[in-house]
């Protein structure tokens, strides 16, 4: 799997269209081909930023997605950002749950309880 992340400083002028425009491309994106899920956050403490997610499952998925015109949209949307944008694409190779937290307690000395 590969986690992308898009992380925006936009004017506050320019708020609500990218907002309006990264909303219709999330939808868009969540039913694509190999995109397990698509969203996009608003960071409460500060109004202009804005971070796009979305998770694939695998890289040919990705790069399709990353060659449409739907990405190039997103790309000339970055160009109104305030500050230089945080692209990541991040490799998963292994995903726990629960089990990882409670294999750490139990290591420690404590029991099943807590």
């Amino acid at each position: 799997m590969i986690l992308s992340t898009v992380r925006l400083v936009v004017p506050l002028i320019k708020l609500r269209e990218v907002i309006e425009f990264l909303n219709g491309m999330a939808e868009q994106t969540g039913v694509e081909t190999g995109c397990i899920h698509c969203r996009l956050y608003r960071d409460s403490q500060e109004g202009g930023i804005i971070m796009l997610e979305e998770l694939w499952s695998d890289k040919e998925d990705l790069n399709r997605h990353l060659r449409s015109n739907e990405y190039r949209k997103l790309l000339m949307m970055m160009e109104t950002a305030v500050e230089t944008p945080e692209i990541r694409f991040h490799t998963i190779v292994d995903t726990t749950g629960i089990e990882t937290i409670k294999k750490a307690r139990m290591g420690h000395g404590e029991d099943e309880n807590r």
